[in-house]
């Protein structure tokens, strides 16, 4: 009997255990979840690697019309099944765990749908540009994960093949880049067409083995990885060469909107939802950028008065676009201090969060392969498991557009207090779905990347009024990335309407205007989503500090934020509505 009792209250503890109490709902809702992912993983292997999982090391995506067709049709079963799990029986944390999961599903159906897997790229990156990093993104510790990595090198050739033939469904079906945007891009792909394999950018982990390979299998991986090298991954960049410029880029769009394309206005309606999770109309952005565009010029005009520069906006930006004491002089220089500026940040972050990764971060220059169309900064989060950090990439190609007085600003978005910080916490929450804990929200990220800029101040950065000013051309530009975004995607402008906005709104290098305007061209309604993200953070941390008064607490507000992973803002809103309503509760 005690034996019973005892299996009995085992049971009972185990039901009772699980996320959102021990209903049937919740444990339908969980075993969804997990089925779903392990399906997602299956479709994407090197997302499997990326996120620890290294059953499938030697393989890559199945790209094909028909992989794609099957995979919206599964999400549509997906997503049927969610339909029949009643959400009024779930906990508070296990529906908004349905709605994100169903936001999921019907995002990327719907991207099925308006057919934006025909566009594999766009004006700064792509499959194949992505690919070109596989050295760094899979494990390399023992014989088996090169000879992983050499399979999927040879099988590059027929991923590329895949991608060409949805490109080629995307030009007969009018789902195309525009041709303006394209000049250059073949430049990406041609650094990768070599003959002598140790100039490629995947011989790199030949060059030495870490002493877990015996050195006895040395010489058949070298010979191995080159044949793979000339075989797989040679071929497979020359014919997306030879299609890009004998086929693609000769029929670029003439028009740049997305309202151009097939069921235009609807694809640029679905994606700004996708993007900002929010329902906002293009006419509403844009009269909410050209507002901030307004408040933020007043506060730059401020700043020209305090240095008493002799002159309108105009010849401001003139100034610092031409002095040379706002450029760096080397690479090394530029590399140096923004390294020098994330360590300076890192030293401050205790004071503002309670809760900081475990994942440390590195300083590295942006590939030259990709460097000449790419933007300033990105952060790059590194593979889970695996013995690589983050990497917060910067830009030093092209150094007399490399402007100084916008590093910090820069800095703290891309590495921290911004992405780094941001992403690395979230892949670290256990207690999250997984799809939920390796899901990235553009408004919730981005959002929190030009909050962190903003945060600097009060972290005692931007006291040099050039500097400051450089925030606030960073702020600028996500304004005004809400009017152009809308302006080209939805109202018809051209593309030297953007480059004249950007240029006389911004402090930007001009080469920095280019490479901007193309990526918006190019990706519409990404860029909205900073600003918009930016403006609901700042709101709710004002909403805040104005019902807890002296019980406010930063470092608590932050965890808030931050330790639920990248959510939608309505999601966000709510979280911080429990926040603000618990701290009162305790105080």
């Amino acid at each position: 009997m005690r034996r019973l009792t005892a299996l009995l209250l085992f049971v009972l503890a185990t039901l009772f255990a699980l996320p959102g109490g021990a209903s049937d709902a919740a444990s339908r809702l969980h075993q969804l979840f997990a089925e779903e992912w392990e399906w997602r993983l299956r479709q994407n292997p090197l997302m499997a690697t990326n996120v620890g999982r290294h059953q499938w090391n030697d393989q890559l995506p199945d790209a094909s019309l028909e992989a794609q067709r099957r995979r919206a049709e599964a999400r549509g079963d997906f997503l049927a099944r969610l339909a029949e799990i009643d959400r009024a029986e779930l906990s508070t944390t296990d529906q908004i765990n349905y709605d994100m999961f169903q936001r999921q599903l019907e995002q990327a159906i719907a991207g099925y749908e308006f057919s934006s897997h025909l566009i594999p790229l766009n004006a700064d990156s792509g499959f194949h540009s992505a690919f070109a990093r596989l050295g760094t993104r899979v494990p390399l510790n023992t014989t088996r994960d090169y000879e992983n990595y050499i399979a999927r090198i040879a099988a590059f050739g027929a991923y590329s093949g895949q991608q060409i033939e949805a490109m080629r469904k995307g030009m007969e079906t009018g789902m195309v880049l525009p041709k303006v945007i394209l000049a250059g891009i073949e430049d990406t792909i041609s650094a990768h067409i070599v003959e002598d394999p140790t100039e490629s950018a995947f011989w790199e982990p030949f060059e030495s083995f870490p002493s877990s390979v015996p050195s006895a299998d040395h010489d058949r991986l070298r010979a191995a990885g080159t044949k793979a090298i000339l075989e797989g991954a040679v071929p497979g960049y020359r014919a997306f060469y030879e299609f890009m410029v004998e086929e693609y880029i000769p029929n670029g769009r003439a028009t740049l909107g997305a309202f151009d394309l097939p069921n235009g206005e609807a694809y640029y309606q679905s994606q700004i939802r996708r993007f900002t999770t929010l329902d906002l109309s293009p006419d509403e952005i844009h009269r909410i950028g050209l507002e901030e565009v307004a408040r933020i010029r007043a506060e730059m005009m401020a700043i020209i008065e305090e240095v008493g520069f002799e002159g309108d906006f105009d010849a401001f930006l003139e100034f610092l676009r031409t002095d040379p004491r706002f450029y760096p002089k080397s690479a090394e220089e530029l590399l140096k201090e923004a390294s020098y500026i994330a360590k300076r940040m890192d030293a401050k972050l205790p004071s503002l969060f309670k809760t900081l990764p475990r994942l440390p971060y590195g300083v590295a220059p942006v590939p030259d392969s990709i460097a000449p169309k790419y933007t300033a900064g990105r952060y790059v989060g590194a593979p889970i498991g695996g013995t690589q950090p983050g990497y917060y990439w910067v830009n030093t190609y092209s150094l007399e557009n490399r402007t100084l007085y916008t590093l910090e600003a820069l800095s703290l978005h891309e590495a921290v207090p911004g992405h780094h910080l941001q992403n690395a916490l979230s892949q670290e929450q256990e207690g999250l779905p997984n799809f939920r804990r390796y899901s990235y929200i553009s408004a919730f990220g981005e959002g929190w990347g030009l909050y962190s800029e903003w945060l600097g101040l009060e972290a005692g950065f931007y006291t040099d009024p050039y500097s400051n000013f450089g925030r606030l051309t960073y702020e600028m530009w996500r304004a005004c990335r809400l009017v152009v975004d809308t302006g080209v995607h939805a109202k018809g402008w051209s593309r030297q309407q953007v480059v004249d906005f950007l240029a006389s709104n911004t402090a930007l290098a001009l080469h920095e205007v280019q490479t901007e305007t193309d990526r918006y061209i190019s990706w519409p309604a990404q860029a909205l989503s900073y600003k918009l993200g930016e403006l609901k953070i700042k709101e709710l941390r004002r909403r805040a500090e104005n019902e807890l008064g002296t019980d406010f607490d930063i470092r608590e507000f932050h965890d808030a934020v931050l330790l639920n992973g990248s959510v939608p803002l309505p999601v966000l809103e709510e979280q911080i509505d429990r926040f603000i309503a618990e701290r009162r509760e305790a105080s």
